[in-house]
């Protein structure tokens, strides 16, 4: 197990678990929790152990999003009574750092599987938006909160989350920052399940990351990496894109086992090799 300020991570066996660990602040998001994912998704990618991982928050919800006041002290731009360009260029690689937090997840090859329960606001949904999959229990309640404070959301929500619900619902949540439940989450498409309470996600969560980890991991992570890839392109790019990707990972160690216990009658057991 390693500690972090903001996170605590676990590795079990294939399965990593990342939580956000500020209960008493439900999890709300301050200097930390932006920049250790960096380091913890660095880690877990490159582990060769692990092969998926869970990220959901402890406490009474995932986030209530941002900690305006625990950030303040690190965007001191923003107070600045002269809001000049010098000010602004200074305030940029900074709005980069944050950015950089969030993408660590999307970037992480190995799956992640966000475990949202209660609150997943502003940040939040940030957050979870630059996951793979989506699971939920019955009280999450979900919002693009920034219109509602007076500022945009710029740490990626607006780019990801149009590509998981589509555009007019996207927009819909970010021009009025309204909040909305599980039933309409799993209308939309944001979360792929809903579960009874915060036990039955997890347990459930725990369920298809083993689902995940009994494949090949050198499949699962090119697949990843293809459809990140091909996200933002045509179909033609991305065409290409899978061919070179599938041609530098067959044949496999994982392919042969594959065509051994199809023979052999038995479940397969992949090295990702």
């Amino acid at each position: 197990m390693s500690t972090y300020s903001f996170y605590r991570v676990e590795k079990k066996g294939h399965v990593a678990s990342v939580f956000l660990n500020r209960p008493e602040k439900k999890n709300a998001m301050g200097p930390a929790a932006w920049t250790e994912p960096v380091d913890i998704f660095a880690d877990l990618d490159a582990d060769p152990e692990v092969r998926v991982v869970i990220l959901s928050g402890e406490g009474v919800c995932f986030s209530a999003g941002i900690d305006l006041v625990g950030m303040i002290p690190q965007l001191p731009e923003l107070m600045e009574g002269k809001q000049f360009g010098g000010t602004k260029w200074q305030l940029l690689p900074k709005i980069q750092l944050l950015q950089k937090g969030i993408s660590a997840i999307e970037n992480c090859r190995k799956p992640v599987i966000a475990a949202i329960h209660g609150h997943c606001l502003g940040a939040g949904l940030d957050m979870v938006s630059a996951c793979d999959i989506r699971l939920c229990s019955e009280d999450a309640i979900f919002s693009i909160k920034e219109a509602a404070v007076g500022f945009v959301a710029d740490v990626g929500v607006l780019q990801r989350i149009p590509r998981i619900i589509g555009e007019g619902n996207a927009r819909e949540l970010a021009f009025t920052a309204k909040n909305i439940g599980s039933v309409r989450a799993k209308e939309i498409q944001l979360v792929s399940a809903v579960y009874s309470d915060h036990e039955a996600l997890m347990q459930e969560a725990k369920l298809l990351a083993g689902e995940i980890a009994a494949n090949s991991p050198l499949a699962v992570q090119a697949s990843k990496d293809v459809m990140n890839y091909c996200a933002s392109k045509s179909v033609e790019d991305g065409l290409r894109y899978v061919a070179s990707i599938s041609a530098n990972i067959i044949p496999s160690e994982d392919l042969l086992e594959a065509m051994q216990a199809f023979q052999q009658k038995r479940k397969p057991v992949f090295t990702g090799k």
